[in-house]
């Protein structure tokens, strides 16, 4: 109760048996993650109620869809430009939604360009925020950091180092283990999976990951066929098909580039390149696989399967992340030949580069081939990297509560007005002369967070939904 007697927001919240909670996600991951935290909600607030930013996944699981995911998810700089009028149209309509319904709590996953202005809302509105898949501030705009501090109660992260990152730089946070590694393996026969798609057994797979995104697979996949159609190779190819791609349109595409690739001999067979339906299976079986840098990674290190990381993005987004994206001491990480530092989520975790990165004109038919060579052959690089890999999914793990139940967890401790141990813990007055002594010593280093170190710059990262690549996890 307040002095005059009115209950604060926090003793209403707790008075509710019906609260009314707010989801945001933009991107098919977060929508996977958005519909199992309202499930996990459901089994303890079985009268709850859902609103915000979701994809169809969340929408079945019970949510109301203010804005509709797929009509805001936009990839690479250009695109972003050319939509921000509508996509700001729809950011309002999540705004009035804030407004009018008054959530009791809000989680948010990913998507930083649009959730930090409804955290912003949130915030306003005394509504406290549970962000869950950190935005990734440690590789570029860790100007951000202060809205994190000021607007969120408590991150929750799916990588180890992230929370170093966060609490470092005094935020709440949490590492809460990486939802994919909770998943069991695969478990359908060799034999079996070969019948299902037409197969032979008797020979290796190579996997092909071009991405779960149509760009994606125009930018990625050429390359990946023509090394295929240029070295051939007494194996098959299976290709996933994302939920988010036509099957009939990637099978046409796919046979235009067998026949009509490049520099194209007659006298060399044409490799078999199997459409398949699920990228862990696919995985599972490969004898090796090559994958565009992307949730997809994590998933082929979890698994266990040796691959190539490849990536190509427009010049333009190439030359801008070039010089915006750096990683903290909280990542070690080394320049390759070109002077990158990697980009591949796999080898940001290890600390060091544990499987091989092709990236813009390095990722071609020629190079490719040669990465990949050594890890279908039972060889030591094929030995280490599975070996690095397994150590790669241990780190992802944790003992306890899944992370979409800690997720849960965090939400309704919240609703109970139990602010968790950090800065949010500490009240808005600590917390507003933090974000503006930060603001002020932080000012003459552009705005990054940290002391810009020397040589830390990067042409990309994972999971960057705007400027670079994706990963997420």
């Amino acid at each position: 109760m307040t002095k005059n007697g009115r209950r604060g927001m926090t003793d209403e919240v707790a008075l509710r048996s019906n609260p009314h909670l707010f989801l945001s996600a933009g991107e098919a991951s977060g929508d996977h993650y958005g519909a199992q935290i309202i499930h996990a909600l459901r089994r303890e607030l079985p009268d709850a109620t859902f609103s915000g930013l979701g994809g169809r996944e969340m929408e079945q699981a019970g949510q109301h869809r203010v804005v509709r995911a797929e009509d805001v998810a936009h990839m690479g700089i250009t695109e972003v430009l050319r939509h921000a009028p509508y996509i700001y149209s729809q950011y309002r309509k999540l705004i009035r939604a804030i407004r009018q319904e008054k959530p009791a709590a809000a989680v948010l996953i990913d998507f930083p360009d649009v959730n930090f202005r409804l955290a912003r809302e949130l915030k306003r509105q005394n509504i406290p925020v549970i962000w869950f898949v950190s935005p990734q501030l440690w590789a570029w705009k860790r100007r951000r950091l202060r809205w994190v501090q000021q607007r969120v109660a408590k991150m929750l992260v799916i990588f180890p180092f992230e929370e170093a990152f966060y609490r470092n730089r005094k935020v709440a946070a949490e590492f809460v283990g990486h939802p994919l590694a909770e998943l069991p393996l695969p478990t359908i026969p060799r034999e079996a999976y070969a019948a299902h798609n037409n197969l032979d057994p008797a020979k290796d797979w190579i996997a092909l990951l071009p991405g779960s995104r149509w760009r994606e697979i125009e930018a990625n996949l050429p390359t990946m066929v023509e090394m295929a159609c240029r070295h051939p190779r007494p194996c098959e190819y299976i290709l996933p098909v994302a939920s988010t791609i036509d099957r009939a349109r990637l099978a046409d595409f796919v046979a235009g580039w067998i026949t009509h690739y490049p520099g194209a001999n007659p006298a060399i067979p044409l490799p078999y390149i199997h459409l398949v339906a699920d990228a862990r299976e696919a995985l599972q079986h490969a004898r090796a696989s090559v994958v565009a840098s992307g949730t997809a990674t994590v998933q082929a290190a979890l698994i266990g399967n040796p691959f190539v990381v490849v990536y190509r993005v427009s010049a333009l987004t190439f030359k801008l992340a070039k010089n915006l994206v750096w990683y903290p001491p909280e990542i070690p990480a080394d320049v390759d030949r070109d002077g990158n530092l990697p980009i591949a989520m796999v080898n940001l975790i290890a600390g060091r580069r544990i499987v091989p990165e092709l990236l813009q004109s390095r990722f071609n038919p020629d190079e490719l081939s040669s990465a990949l060579e050594p890890l279908l052959a039972d060889t030591p690089t094929r030995r280490r990297q599975i070996a690095d890999l397994a150590a790669v999914r241990k780190k992802l793990t944790t003992d306890g509560p899944s992370s979409v139940d800690r997720v849960c967890q965090a939400v309704l401790a919240s609703m109970q007005g139990v602010l968790p141990d950090g800065p949010a813990a500490r009240g808005a007055v600590t917390s507003a002369l933090r974000a503006v002594v930060a603001f002020a010593v932080l000012l003459p280093l552009a705005g990054t967070g940290i002391p810009r170190p020397s040589g830390q710059h990067v042409f990309g990262s994972p999971h960057l939904k705007v400027m670079v690549l994706r990963l997420n996890g």
